[in-house]
């Protein structure tokens, strides 16, 4: 069974791992997705929430404020994990973040060509 948890700096190289997996370009492990950095995105108010099947980050997302708007980013789903529902129940948990952080306001950022996001 799939369990929900908020990720934390501990979660950064399996993270990373789960983004290569799923095939995001726009990773930056030098620098904006670097653990330091990304430590600094967690204090600043950055909510990274996981979902995990016997142990194994098997999925991810990102929900960032820029105080007005929520935003949902950088949501990937391990490629032998897909077309089960997982991504639908993490854009579901980073909206309950959001609303809980005070914001009603909610936008997804879908890259260019990413075709298998808007299927």
């Amino acid at each position: 069974m799939p369990v929900l948890r908020r990720l934390t700096s501990d979660d950064h190289a399996a993270i990373l791992a789960l983004w290569q997996r799923a095939g995001l370009h726009s990773i930056r492990p030098e620098g904006r997705d670097s653990p330091a950095e990304f430590e600094k995105q967690l204090a600043g108010g950055q909510i990274a929430i996981g979902l995990e099947v016997d142990g194994q980050l098997i999925g991810v997302v990102l929900a960032t404020s820029d105080t007005r708007k929520g935003w949902i980013n950088r949501l990937a789903i391990d490629p032998n994990h897909r077309r089960k529902g997982y991504g639908e129940q993490l854009v579901h948990a980073a909206e309950d973040a959001l609303h809980e952080a005070g914001l009603h306001l909610i936008a997804a950022f879908i890259a260019e060509g990413n075709a298998a996001s808007l299927t």
